[in-house]
């Protein structure tokens, strides 16, 4: 019986890590992605008009965007739902979700109503508030002592 609760023991810390690892390697790809998007709204139209031949891989596309918003919305529903777990603090959620929302504004409705001028400074400003929202996650990760994510 003893070695079955050393069992459980070592199982549940080395799940605890698993989490931790996952979370830290989620928050800082989400910020990369959210970086990513950054750039791609500011740098690919520049790059298109100094060489040409960039603008056959379809970089300006909405698809790009839409691949964008698969890969950000899940890598930050893993990061801050893992990080709030761990700190406790769910405020930290705001940025985050309001980023999103923002960024999928601009994917589906923000070129029709804004413009392509005022749909860059929205996915800009999501990205922004995304990318805030991860590094404050991360923060209060490194911060946090306890050694348990229901503590």
């Amino acid at each position: 019986m003893q070695r079955l609760s050393k069992f459980g023991v070592l199982i549940h810390d080395w799940l605890l890590e698993t989490m931790r690892n996952i979370q830290t390697v989620a928050d800082k790809a989400a910020i990369g992605l959210s970086m990513a998007c950054a750039i791609h709204c500011l740098a690919v139209p520049l790059l298109v008009v100094l060489l040409p031949a960039l603008a056959s891989l379809h970089l300006l596309d909405e698809a790009f965007h839409l691949w964008m918003l698969i890969a950000v919305v899940p890598t930050s529903a893993v990061a801050l739902t893992l990080g709030c777990r761990k700190h406790g603090r769910y405020t930290v959620l705001i940025p985050g979700v309001l980023g999103i929302v923002t960024m999928c504004a601009a994917v589906l409705i923000g070129h029709d109503l804004l413009g392509e001028q005022g749909e860059k400074w929205l996915t800009l400003l999501g990205a922004a508030m995304v990318a805030a929202g991860h590094l404050w996650n991360h923060r209060l990760c490194s911060r946090s002592s306890c050694e348990c994510p229901s503590q």
